[in-house]
């Protein structure tokens, strides 16, 4: 089941560093979650300037219950990058 899943970052002073000295395990769990075929697509979110505010990502999981556990488990939920993050079951559509 595909689940579209946005995490946005806090707006404190210190967050852009929390992201910064998360991201390469963020990404290193990335690569894991998509040799996994976890991962339909997945980006940042930026504000106007183009600095990133948040992350988006279309997973696949089995349940709701999967997409939480990889929520819960995200270094940036883990390291206080991620302030709020919304979990919604989704179907993309097919062009072919």
């Amino acid at each position: 089941m595909q689940f579209l899943i946005i995490g946005r970052d806090g707006t404190d002073a210190d967050a852009p560093a929390r992201r910064q000295a998360t991201r390469p395990e963020h990404i290193e769990g990335l690569n894991a979650r998509n040799a996994a075929g976890e991962i339909v697509k997945v980006g940042a979110l930026l504000d106007e300037a183009g600095k990133a505010i948040g992350s988006a990502m279309i997973g696949e999981f089995p349940d709701r219950a999967a997409a939480d556990a990889y929520v819960a488990s995200e270094p940036y939920t883990r390291a206080g990058v991620w302030v709020t993050t919304e979990v919604t079951p989704l179907r993309l559509l097919s062009f072919d």
